[in-house]
């Protein structure tokens, strides 16, 4: 196991847990908010984000998060038995106070603030779940496609440029990350 922290001493404490034999696995340069909660099998990449009160509970399957993928405030990612594990790939970002249930979100996937996704369901590279929308089980959002409502629907093919944006939010993210690690500390001590 490396967990790893890049919050400066004295900024709070991150809650990692070791849930039996699955315990937290955290590349050194990811950068975990003091509040969030990881548990058990999370597998957490390079650069990679995981923003303030977010519980991620590897602990009836796994749950994987690629690098530089941002997974911001208030979000719950789970998993159930059997096919049910969560894989998250590279360079995804997760909105606001999302739920992430049992599904895929492939590299360049991006998941908007209040978005729920079921078990089973994938969002490809490049594709879209607009805020608010719940894709249900076993959906598949293609690339370059956005979906919105609840439940979530095809609304149209996004245009290169709109994808591109998109894209663009992870790295983004990726840096303030890097500034939070360095620059994060209490304001009162």
């Amino acid at each position: 196991m490396h967990v790893y922290s890049k919050v400066p001493q004295g900024a709070g404490s991150t809650s990692f847990f070791r849930l039996g034999d699955a315990e937290p696995s955290i590349d050194p340069t990811a950068w975990i908010a003091p509040t969030a909660a990881i548990i058990g099998d999370v597998r957490i990449g390079a650069r990679s984000g995981i923003w303030f009160h977010c519980v991620l509970r590897g602990d009836a399957n796994s749950i994987k998060i690629g690098e530089r993928s941002n997974i911001q405030d208030g979000t719950i990612v789970h998993v159930d038995p059997g096919e049910f594990s969560t894989v998250i790939g590279d360079d995804v970002t997760v909105g606001h106070g999302c739920i992430i249930h049992g599904c895929r979100l492939e590299d360049k996937a991006f998941v908007g603030m209040g978005a729920t996704v079921m078990n089973g369901a994938v969002v490809e590279g490049g594709g879209v779940l607009g805020a608010g929308g719940l894709l249900l089980e076993g959906r598949r959002i293609k690339a370059g496609e956005l979906w919105t409502g609840a439940p979530a629907k095809l609304r149209r093919v996004l245009t290169d440029e709109e994808r591109d944006a998109f894209i663009s939010t992870a790295a983004h993210y990726a840096r303030n990350a890097g500034r939070f690690g360095s620059a994060l500390i209490p304001a009162w001590t």
